[in-house]
């Protein structure tokens, strides 16, 4: 081969349609060892860490990383991300130059066995029997998506939901990351790999494709409930920005392969861009941490009974009355009572709810007209939908938290109270906006819950 046909074969290579011989193949991984053990070492010297033989096994794949690891484990990750499209392309390469299935280069994701599979590669010979130009072969990636419409459509549903539970496994346990990878990239990725396994063998419509994709989320979360990962109330929660990204997802993929020259990158470059879109999404998400806000949530009743009375019940009050809104019957916290260990500045008030006690140290007590508090400890905001008898996960642990609280009480004009009670929280929680929807109503439900209490009991006493 001339050699200025290099240029255009390795761009083949890297789309996954071109046989890699042996020399090709060892030098090629040669080549990518060498630049990226470099690379590493540049990025860890950067980040002042040492290069220990133990981060060398690591990014060898034959030990595995601690959570300390994880400082400098990321920025590596984002920049091993090209290797990895180069290493796959090369192993895809070589089995197709062997006339074996491209589906067993998955296992070059497998810590110690790629290693195994990257030496057996270089030791079996060339299969020199006639081929087809690579433009004619068949997708020997994919031959085992079924041709028919209801086969292709389970399998994309049934392996995204795999991979999807395993990405939020990984994710919520490991890094504890409800983010953008895991709301907004994960659903994406969802439906837009859905359309392209239903869609490989046969262009099918676009509303089949959007099904698929709903399907496949639709399957995840049952994978999920029923392994005990998530509960329904925290699914059906996320189910409204899940849906709307992977229609997009699967708007995105069905528009691309229904273009000829889309059909042709289907064939592996395709789907290997969107295998590494979750990975590159959490690095980055990793890499810049956001900080939550602390946001102020706001609600008042007018109460006809004066200050001094209401105030009474602000300190504490009883028992609240079983509730009857929908939205506390799914499971989320709701107040019970109120008690206070105390008076004045240095008391504590402890709120208890459906799920456990909010303690309050009161910081201002000016009677009768404010009462401000921090929060310094708080239970779980929700209780789980579950078949089991219990689950908890991360999310329940910090991800919405209350940082303090006020009563005020302001007179009016008919000798009644305005009272005022307000909440700052914040919450771990991305997009920010989107959840946000979400922790404001729930919050503004509790607050008219507690104050609707407080004015019959003011009420009450003044009759």
């Amino acid at each position: 081969m001339k050699f200025a046909d290099w240029p255009s074969r390795w761009g083949r290579v890297l789309r996954f349609r071109e046989p890699v011989g042996r020399l090709a193949f060892f030098l090629g991984l040669l080549s990518c060892l060498v630049v990226k053990q470099g690379l590493d070492r540049w990025v860890l010297e950067w980040l002042g860490v040492p290069y220990s033989r133990r981060i060398w096994s690591i990014l060898l794949g034959v030990a595995l990383p601690t959570e300390e690891d994880l400082d400098w484990g990321w920025p590596l990750l984002a920049t091993s991300l090209p290797f990895v499209w180069i290493g796959l392309a090369l192993t895809a390469g070589r089995l197709r130059a062997l006339h074996r299935s491209a589906a067993w280069a998955l296992l070059f994701f497998v810590p110690v066995v790629k290693f195994m599979l990257v030496l057996l590669l270089l030791a079996l010979p060339d299969n020199t029997a006639p081929v087809i130009s690579a433009d004619r072969l068949p997708p020997a990636w994919f031959r085992w998506i079924p041709r028919n419409r209801w086969g292709s459509a389970s399998l994309g549903a049934v392996l995204t939901a795999l991979l999807g539970a395993l990405s939020v496994f990984l994710i919520a346990n490991y890094l504890e990351a409800y983010g953008w990878a895991l709301f907004v990239a994960l659903p994406f990725l969802m439906g837009f790999l859905t359309t392209l396994i239903h869609n490989h063998h046969e262009l099918r419509s676009l509303r089949e494709s959007c099904l698929c994709s709903v399907a496949a989320l639709g399957l995840l979360g049952g994978v999920l409930i029923m392994m005990a990962i998530e509960g329904l109330i925290c699914l059906l929660m996320a189910s409204p920005i899940a849906v709307v990204l992977a229609l997009i997802g699967s708007f995105m993929a069905y528009t691309l392969i229904s273009q000829r020259w889309g059909r042709r990158l289907q064939d592996g470059c395709v789907y290997s861009a969107a295998f590494l879109l979750l990975p590159m999404v959490t690095a980055l998400e990793r890499a810049t941490p956001a900080v939550p806000e602390v946001r102020p949530v706001t609600t008042e009743v007018t109460i006809a009974a004066p200050p001094q009375t209401v105030w009474r019940h602000v300190v504490s009050f009883a028992d609240l009355p079983a509730p009857t809104e929908w939205l506390f019957r799914t499971g989320i916290a709701y107040p019970i009572r109120a008690r206070l260990e105390g008076r004045g500045v240095g008391a504590v008030r402890y709120c208890e709810f459906s799920t456990g006690p909010f303690v309050e140290p009161i910081e201002i007590w000016d009677e009768p007209r404010r009462l401000a508090f921090a929060v310094t400890d708080y239970p779980a905001p929700m209780e789980e939908w579950t078949p089991y008898a219990h689950i908890h996960p991360p999310h329940l642990d910090g991800f919405l938290v209350s940082k303090r609280g006020q009563f005020e009480l302001i007179p009016t004009a008919q000798g009644g109270t305005r009272l005022v009670g307000t909440t700052w929280y914040q919450h771990g929680l991305l997009p920010d906006r989107y959840w946000r929807l979400w922790s404001d109503a729930i919050l503004h439900r509790i607050h008219s819950r507690v104050l609707g209490h407080i004015r019959n009991l003011a009420e009450a006493d003044r009759r």
